[in-house]
């Protein structure tokens, strides 16, 4: 991806971020991390594509990790946002969660550098960074597994395992981050649309 088309992508995402060099930063970091790991990045070569020196990213951020953890936490919080968000429009179980997996798998086609930062570089956080992002990621879990549980009790899904199952769907949408390319065959909103079908017909949706 070029980095014209890297910038248009994490504009919004990191749009609340201030002063503007921590946004240049953020950003740069998700450009470096994506494409070469969080461990084979350094904070030279982030400041470099900031176009700063590497003395001054220390000004805003005390590591590369508390770098990777301000990722982490603006990625997490729009994605459980994009899940509410959806699952807030109603509807029966099928439609809410065929409508929480277009959302989310739109989304992380529309940002897959970011995404790919967010949700395969977690080892490298801090033990305390990490038990904050994996209770962010405990609620969307909850989410998800509360709309599984709702088309159980009202008979709409046939789902043996709702835990197994939604864990299964999160990994399906998060997954198109990795592979998704914006030269593809498919738009991310038909990816959404194909993956919102398949996971309909994964918990026995009547009709999928």
């Amino acid at each position: 991806m070029s980095a014209e088309a890297n910038n248009t992508e994490n504009t919004g995402a990191w749009a609340d971020i201030s002063p503007d060099a921590a946004r240049r930063l953020v950003t740069a970091a998700v450009e470096a991390f994506a494409e070469r790991g969080y461990h084979a990045t350094t904070t030279r070569d982030i400041a470099g594509r900031a176009g700063m020196s590497p003395a001054a990213l220390y000004i805003h951020y005390k590591t590369k990790e508390e770098l990777l953890y301000q990722i982490s936490g603006v990625g997490h919080r729009l994605a459980l946002a994009i899940v509410r968000e959806a699952d807030d429009a109603g509807g029966t179980p099928a439609e809410r969660l065929a409508a929480v997996v277009r959302s989310f798998v739109r989304w992380h086609a529309e940002h897959h550098t970011t995404a790919r930062v967010v949700q395969y570089e977690l080892a490298a956080l801090s033990e305390e960074h990490y038990t904050v992002i994996a209770a962010r990621r405990r609620e969307i879990d909850a989410a998800v597994r509360a709309i599984i549980e709702d088309g159980v009790r009202s008979g709409a899904f046939d789902v043996p395992d709702v835990s197994g199952t939604t864990l299964a769907v999160l990994s399906l949408c998060i997954d198109v981050a990795r592979w998704y390319a914006p030269d593809g065959r498919r738009t991310p909103d038909e990816i959404g649309d194909l993956y919102a079908g398949l996971v309909l017909r994964m918990v026995g949706a009547a009709g999928s």
